[in-house]
């Protein structure tokens, strides 16, 4: 469910008319709708009723700080996988007693922030980081929490590129490995183990694999409590995925989410941790954007828009889908025809959707991109020397604009020209 609907015969965003705000800002925009966002963080939290939790969005979904002020003040941790995203969070006034440090590549001086910053855990990925980590906070008189990321080797049936869970993927250490990296962690100065981490992939639709990684790490969690670890918390990751397409059958819910964590790890008696992203933000944003030109092409049709592949770079980049309708409500029974809808990018990978069936949609008219929340703003670019495009924030009948569209000027006086050149 979002909040993005037709009224009057005009897509609203919430309460506010879209043309209204495209007036206002210019297009192209992203919208984000604060009930959307609020609706889908207190599904995960019902999801999880009977299990002591906490929900860590993941914000390399969208990390807006607006976004991440919004979903703080309703209770939600944070996962951040860099040294900003970690700024960001203490930025918007999450504690560190509610941020987790996830990601393979973790440097010394991110370490150090989080360690002088707070931080609720770290989730470890490898050997090396464990050792580094160890220093680090033996070096500051610290003791830090934390997990061990285990790889499961379960296909998440997924996008290639967003599956972390199988052998060959980067992410964790293998699970068959587990025990003597607890072992060592537990021996290092620094270091506390207080749970175990997992995370198999991103817009996962079907449950099984869920059930098997987590069943792996219910096994594993006895084992390390036979070790004499002290396991507590679970972080299991996110991943759950959102329905890009409205004619296609929906993803699991959340509740079903929460019944196989019950079902797999409810036993345990440990603190779960989630990270839902794009569970929470992808459906919670759209991509607003001008027709430039309608082009009769040979044998297609061409609809031209002031929006690119560096503003929405998930169809270039994973062939994904999004729902894309005109702000203006067709006709009941409109007649549609297949168009290729592309951006002005001098290149061919510049391409939302292909041979698409739409109304007719003619210059200067608006069409909005659904489900653009996740993975839109965070992923852009001004690739053309195009200016990263505004982000605005609806609460009912208000929007206010909470990342500006920057000038040209501003863009190209971050700039410097050596004095020899000059």
């Amino acid at each position: 469910m979002d909040h993005f609907l037709y009224k009057n015969g005009v897509l609203h965003a919430e309460g506010v008319p879209v043309p209204e705000i495209a007036s206002a800002v210019g297009t192209p925009f992203y919208a984000y709708s604060s009930a959307t966002l609020t609706r889908h963080f207190r599904v995960v939290e019902e999801a999880l009723q009977g299990h002591p939790h906490l929900i860590c969005y993941a914000m390399k979904a969208n990390s807006n700080q607006a976004v991440i002020k919004l979903l703080g003040s309703l209770g939600a941790g944070m996962d951040v996988v860099s040294g900003g995203e970690y700024r960001r969070a203490k930025a918007a006034g999450i504690p560190g007693e509610r941020i987790v440090f996830s990601g393979v590549g973790k440097t010394e001086e991110e370490m150090v922030l989080a360690l002088e910053g707070g931080i609720r855990q770290f989730n470890v990925e490898s050997e090396p980081e464990l050792l580094t980590l160890s220093k680090v906070a033996a070096n500051l008189g610290k003791e830090v929490p934390i997990t061990i990321r285990v790889n499961p080797d379960v296909d998440a049936k997924t996008h290639a590129k967003i599956a972390t869970g199988k052998s060959e993927n980067k992410f964790g250490i293998p699970i068959a490995k587990a025990r003597a990296a607890y072992a060592q962690a537990a021996a290092l100065p620094g270091i506390k183990v207080v749970g175990v981490d997992v995370h198999i992939g991103s817009q996962l639709t079907e449950l099984e694999p869920y059930k098997q990684a987590f069943i792996k790490v219910a096994e594993l969690t006895e084992q390390l409590r036979e070790d004499g670890h002290e396991i507590t918390r679970l972080d299991l990751g996110g991943g759950l995925g959102i329905p890009y397409e409205r004619s296609n059958e929906a993803p699991p819910l959340p509740f079903d989410y929460g019944r196989v964590i019950s079902e797999t790890v409810g036993h345990l008696g440990c603190e779960i941790e989630v990270e839902p992203g794009r569970l929470i933000a992808g459906n919670a944003g759209i991509l607003v954007t001008s027709v430039i030109y309608r082009k009769e092409g040979e044998g297609r049709d061409f609809l031209i828009l002031d929006a690119a592949m560096n503003d929405l770079i998930r169809p270039a980049m994973y062939d994904a889908h999004h729902d894309i309708i005109p702000v203006v409500e067709p006709a009941p029974g409109a007649d549609q025809a297949p168009i290729d809808l592309v951006g002005p990018v001098c290149e061919s990978g510049d391409t939302f959707a292909k041979q698409r069936l739409m109304p007719h949609v003619g210059a200067g008219e608006l069409v909005a991109f659904r489900s653009a929340g996740a993975y839109g703003a965070v992923m852009s670019s001004e690739y053309n020397s195009r200016p990263l495009i505004p982000e605005v924030l609806v609460h009912e009948d208000q929007f206010a604009v909470v990342r500006p569209r920057p000038t040209f000027d501003e863009m190209i006086s971050r700039d410097t020209i050596p004095t020899w050149l000059e």
